[in-house]
């Protein structure tokens, strides 16, 4: 794990309790992937025995949130990045240790450009989670958006 990595992990635990409660491991943060484990932790089973469905959504959640500081961290000075809406689909059965991929959805340029055209851009983050045999568990989308920090946008 590179320091910006631990970094951009770090911060998530930091502003984001949930992300650090559920024991959450960062393990590639880049602008265009982040990669993000949630262990298996019996506290956090539901009742067939894998992970929880809001436990899941976290993990997604959170990957969509690295991926997102990670392309933009650079504009926090004059932007701050709020999930708009996310939409999740359960499509196996998931257990043991689960990992969540995202990737962005639009060139980080494109977006910067409408931030800079004075406009609040958004763009989706799609996240897979995956078993540690690699079968797809669910499915994510979420919905960002960088909100300028001058009034009224």
């Amino acid at each position: 794990m590179s320091a910006d990595q631990k970094s951009v992990g770090d911060m998530l635990a930091a502003t984001v309790p949930m992300a650090g409660t559920l024991n959450l491991e960062f393990l590639e943060t880049t602008a265009e992937r982040a990669v993000v484990r949630l262990p298996d932790q019996p506290a956090y089973h539901n009742h067939v025995g894998g992970p929880h469905a809001g436990a899941m959504f976290t993990l997604a959640e959170s990957a969509s949130g690295a991926i997102v500081l990670a392309a933009f961290g650079d504009q926090l000075g004059r932007a701050v990045p709020l999930a708009v809406n996310a939409e999740i689909a359960y499509k196996k059965l998931a257990m043991g240790v689960v990992t969540a991929t995202a990737t962005l959805g639009r060139p980080v340029a494109d977006v910067v450009a409408e931030l800079d055209a004075g406009q609040r851009p958004e763009f989706p983050v799609r996240i897979d989670i995956t078993r540690e045999d690699g079968a797809v568990t669910g499915e994510m989308t979420v919905l960002w958006t960088l909100r300028p920090n001058n009034p009224g946008k």
